[in-house]
Formats: structure tokens, sequence, C-alpha cells
């Protein structure tokens, strides 16, 4: 498996994979952060199994193929991501917050939500 930057071919399979995870990403999101190399995929043998969607030091969408999940692709990612970060931060819903504690995220309760947000530096 590869991490790379995602070019412009990549965008219908970005686009299936965050639809696939029921994120609200919209195409014209994705096609900025491919534009400034802020989407990185996780790819093997041709095929996209999971992105990372950055804006600034935001993490703004993680999702990887449901039938490739719990292989740690999820996880290169966002390793990948913090390569290129001094400092990430991320908002997401309470069932996942396992996925980002295990990662070393600093996690607190979002304001004004039900959601966590966390922070690695």
């Amino acid at each position: 498996m590869e991490i790379r930057e995602a070019t412009a071919e990549d965008l219908p399979a970005v686009m299936t994979v965050f639809d696939g995870a029921m994120l609200a990403t919209d195409v014209a999101t994705v096609r900025q952060a491919i534009d400034r190399g802020d989407l990185l995929v996780a790819v093997a043998e041709g095929r996209v199994l999971g992105a990372c969607l950055l804006v600034g030091d935001e993490i703004e969408a993680v999702a990887v193929r449901r039938a490739r999940r719990d292989q740690g692709i999820g996880t290169a990612l966002v390793a990948a991501a913090a390569d290129r970060r001094a400092r990430l931060v991320v908002e997401f819903d309470p069932r996942v917050r396992p996925f980002w504690a295990s990662l070393g995220f600093e996690i607190d309760a979002a304001e004004g939500s039900d959601r966590y947000r966390g922070v690695r530096e």
C-alpha cells in the first residue's frame, strides 16, 4: 500500500469512499484539496482504499472502504497527515473516539455539541 497525494483522476474513487462512510464532503471541497495537495489517498494495486482530507491543520474527513477497515489504513493516512503538519485537529462522533485516542490525540468534548475534538501536536 502507498500513501500519496491525490490527483484529479482519483476524485471519483475518493467520493465513493467518503460517500460509503456517510461523510458529508462535497465535490468542490475535495477538488480544492486536490489542487492544494491536501488530500491524501491510500492506494493498492491502483485502487483507492482510503482518503484523508486536510484543511489547514484540521482533518476534515478520513475514511476507508468498508471491506478494508481494521487493516491499519486509516492509521497510515493519519500518520501521513501528521508528517505534513506539526499540529492536527479533528472533530468526530463518540463512536470513533477510541480510534483517535489510539493515535495520540488529546480529546475533549466539542463546545455546543455531542461530538468530540481531538488535538495532536
